[in-house]
């Protein structure tokens, strides 16, 4: 694929050009090591490390066309530069003009929140292509082109990356697009340029407050996305959250709401619950889901939301909800030949936690004990480390504190931070384990039959990252080898 640079550039401003717009350019780069003669390089500010630090090293490689956003202060010859007031934006912007911008082609429902973006997404993929439609997908846990799946490294790719994966879609004939929209996503502008259906929040909670500072940046950061959708899209919110209605305030879309406990427009309550799935009513109509937990009843209501709003009929709609099945590491549980149940959750803040907790409490027999395994990850918000731990002790018979992904942290002061929010009367019953795979290998030797065993933080994840190395470990795996090991 090539564009000339004037194409790629259309309907973007720019500050000035030094240079000739002449060029037909094979590939958009920001990582310095790529970028060559047929290449165009975006020099981006970033968290780590600016771009605009390498340019001699771009220059010297071949590369004829940079753009910044803050002319270097060498001379350079031959070379064409864009000045621009915001590198990510353009480079957004000049992605999808490069991969002639294919989300105008498809009908994209992006969904934003602290929890159950993958939940929502990923069912909406499944709901839809059992409707009949071709349909795409951009998860936490993998993208999918139809059913054809492509490994996913970020929640949302970077909008080179994006726009790449949405013209392959265009290319499969895709009708509809199931994405994942990451705050961090939102504020990098990696969804910059492209062209929404509908957008869905399912809540916002205690989260990355090690990149956004403060809660209210955070929120904002989210509200961005509404107020960016046009006219012709739809905007469907969870009003049981607190900040759901401020979603709405500026946006240009259909407004619509959906609640288990609020006045909505689309409503859900919870009939029966228990571990083999939930009847729920959903506006005025009974249907069974395999999912689990009043947090579930909230994500089934999003999904039959947007069916409506996608104009599906209802009844097949309804249908095809029964039949769908929990998402990878999201409540998957499995049982023990002494039947212990296991239950491995992505929760991995304190409101995602609580949740599970609670549902487990919901469904729970008497005479059922329930064991915490959780941890926090490294190099992330440090705050909600003591609360994570606060509310398994609250919530557990036994808590075990453990590692999840240490990343470039000492585990043990992850852990020390995590012991302070344990409950005075309830450190008798917590252990502080480093090793995951020994502490699951405890709760199953601590557990009797019919015990319920909650291992919390990694879910779907296929490793654990210690050091900037990523070890092979899948808590699934780990706890059916123990199950078999221990002999229960």
């Amino acid at each position: 694929m090539a564009k000339y640079l004037t194409h790629i550039f259309s309907g973007i401003a720019v500050e000035s050009i030094r240079g000739s717009m002449e060029y037909l350019i094979e590939s958009i780069e920001f990582d310095s090591r790529k970028a060559c003669s047929s290449s165009i390089f975006f020099a981006i500010q970033g968290t780590n490390t600016d771009g605009h630090l390498y340019l001699q090293q771009v220059v010297e490689n071949g590369c004829q066309v940079i753009v910044v956003q803050k002319l270097p202060e060498f001379t350079i010859d031959n070379c064409t530069v864009i000045l621009v007031r915001d590198s990510l934006r353009a480079l957004a912007l000049a992605s999808a003009n490069f991969f002639d911008n294919p989300s105008k082609k498809l009908k994209i429902v992006g969904v934003t929140g602290t929890n159950g973006k993958t939940t929502i997404a990923t069912l909406l993929h499944s709901a839809f292509t059992n409707l009949g439609y071709a349909c795409g997908l951009l998860s936490t846990v993998v993208n999918k082109i139809g059913q054809i799946d492509v490994p996913a490294t970020h929640t949302t790719p970077d909008s080179v990356q994006l726009n790449s994966l949405l013209a392959q879609m265009v290319d499969s004939r895709c009708e509809y697009v199931f994405m994942e929209v990451s705050s961090h996503a939102i504020h990098q502008e990696r969804i910059g340029g492209l062209t929404f259906t509908g957008a869905i929040f399912s809540n916002i909670t205690h989260d990355h407050l090690d990149y956004h500072k403060t809660f209210a940046e955070y929120r904002n950061v989210k509200k961005r996305f509404f107020d960016e959708l046009n006219s012709s899209a739809f905007a469907l919110t969870n009003c049981d959250d607190k900040n759901g209605m401020i979603m709405l305030q500026n946006t240009l879309a259909k407004k619509y709401t959906y609640a288990l406990k609020s006045p909505a427009d689309f409503k859900v309550k919870v009939l029966e619950n228990q571990f083999s799935g939930m009847l729920l009513n959903i506006n005025g109509k009974e249907v069974w889901t395999k999912l689990i937990g009043e947090f579930n009843a909230s994500n089934v209501l999003a999904i039959y939301a947007t069916g409506i709003l996608l104009n599906q009929d209802e009844f097949q709609l309804l249908q095809v909800i029964s039949s769908l099945e929990s998402v990878s590491g999201r409540f998957q549980y499995l049982k023990s030949k002494t039947s212990i149940t296991a239950i491995v959750d992505y929760a991995h803040t304190p409101d995602a936690l609580e949740n599970v907790l609670s549902t487990i409490a919901s469904i729970r027999k008497k005479e059922q004990k329930v064991l915490t395994i959780v941890g926090c990850g490294g190099d992330r918000d440090s705050t909600k480390r003591p609360e994570m731990a606060r509310i398994a002790s609250e919530m557990s018979d036994q808590v075990i504190l453990t590692s999840d992904n240490p990343r470039s942290e000492d585990p043990h002061e992850i852990l020390n931070q995590m012991m302070k929010g344990i409950l005075v009367d309830k450190l008798g019953s917590t252990l502080s384990i480093s090793d995951r795979a020994q502490a699951i290998k405890t709760a199953v030797a601590m557990s009797n039959p019919n015990d319920i065993i909650l291992i919390a933080g990694k879910g779907h994840e296929k490793y654990q990252e210690i050091q900037g190395i990523k070890y092979d470990f899948d808590d699934v795996e780990i706890t059916k080898s123990m199950f078999d090991l221990i002999g229960k």
